[in-house]
């Protein structure tokens, strides 16, 4: 219809309807096959498509909890990487939940040409067992299952512990994602490690977890303060600035100073972190790079070149600010 509508070729429509165009089709041509395709509202069978050749052209992006600011960014460098080739579907969770292997199986049903998987833990790769192109984004200790984009969260964590302890702290709390990834097991471990060895301790029941959101986190820091002021807490490390920023808010309403009573530190460096108020000490994470770089990576899977580097580890760095100065 739209080739009659155009007076041209079936194979003509075809070359305009998937950008396939340069040095094929003359522009009149094409100006022509555009405006029949919007007078019949006409849109390419991407089911059809994939039928045909085996695969389409979706990447599917398994995150969990995309309440953390941190992968809006992320996102947006998957979708820089993967440029207009591939449409970009998100598989998430609701906050707090890890996704399910099933769930993310039943999207394979749309012949997805990759999956990108951030932030998974090792029984959700074991479950998944999933065939063709794929690559890990943020997944320390992980590598043996896939390609992977990691950041290296150990060596903020420790640059962190070290500014703590240079600034005379010696028990501190740790506010926790209750996701279980292991991003978050390592950025807990290392710090807690690093802290030990630097004489900081973290007192019985100093360590909470909640989702990843500023009321969460609010919440439990009032509870859990009158407990931490007992056992002398002076700095609470939280595992992403959004559980730090309900911290500041909370502790803003109950008259404690910042850094002056309790030093407030975060992990991820968002850009509402240098405007705070207190501006939020952070170890810097770079989401979009890690989104870039991952992207790539699947790209050069699902188009049959080979890796130079299958895994990859994008540095971090403690950014010192108001919160502990």
């Amino acid at each position: 219809m739209v080739a009659a509508r155009a007076g041209v070729s079936t194979a003509t429509v075809s070359l305009v309807a998937n950008g396939k165009t340069r040095g094929r089709v003359s522009a009149d041509n094409i100006s022509r096959v555009r405006e029949a395709i919007a007078e019949l509202g006409y849109v390419v069978d991407g089911i059809g498509s994939s039928l045909a050749k085996g695969v389409s052209s979706i990447v599917i992006l398994v995150a969990p909890d995309i309440s953390n600011p941190f992968f809006a960014k992320v996102i947006a460098g998957v979708r820089e990487s993967l440029g207009s080739d591939y449409q970009l579907l998100l598989s998430v969770t609701d906050a707090g939940e890890f996704p399910q292997a099933d769930d993310v199986r039943r999207l394979m049903a749309l012949r997805p040409a990759g999956l990108l998987v951030d932030a998974p833990n090792a029984e959700f790769l074991e479950e998944l067992s999933a065939a063709g192109p794929l690559v890990l984004l943020d997944a320390p200790g992980l590598e043996g299952y896939a390609p992977s984009v990691n950041l290296d969260v150990a060596h903020g964590a420790r640059e962190l512990a070290a500014h703590l302890a240079a600034s005379g702290h010696k028990r501190v709390a740790y506010v926790d994602s209750v996701t279980g990834t292991a991003t978050f097991e390592v950025r807990r471990s290392a710090f807690l490690e690093e802290a030990t060895e630097r004489g900081i301790s973290v007192p019985p029941g100093c360590i909470i977890s909640t989702t990843i959101d500023v009321g969460a986190a609010a919440g439990a820091f009032a509870v859990a303060w009158p407990q931490w002021q007992r056992h002398g807490v002076t700095a609470v490390v939280c595992g992403t600035d959004t559980h730090a920023y309900g911290v500041l808010q909370e502790a803003r309403v109950a008259g404690v100073r910042i850094p002056e009573e309790l030093a407030v530190a975060g992990f991820d460096d968002l850009p509402y972190s240098a405007t705070s108020n207190p501006s939020l000490t952070s170890v810097h994470l770079p989401a979009t790079p890690l989104g870039l770089k991952a992207g790539e990576q699947l790209r050069f899977l699902m188009e049959g070149r080979p890796l130079e580097q299958p895994q990859v580890t994008l540095e971090s760095s403690l950014v010192v600010r108001g919160s502990t100065a």
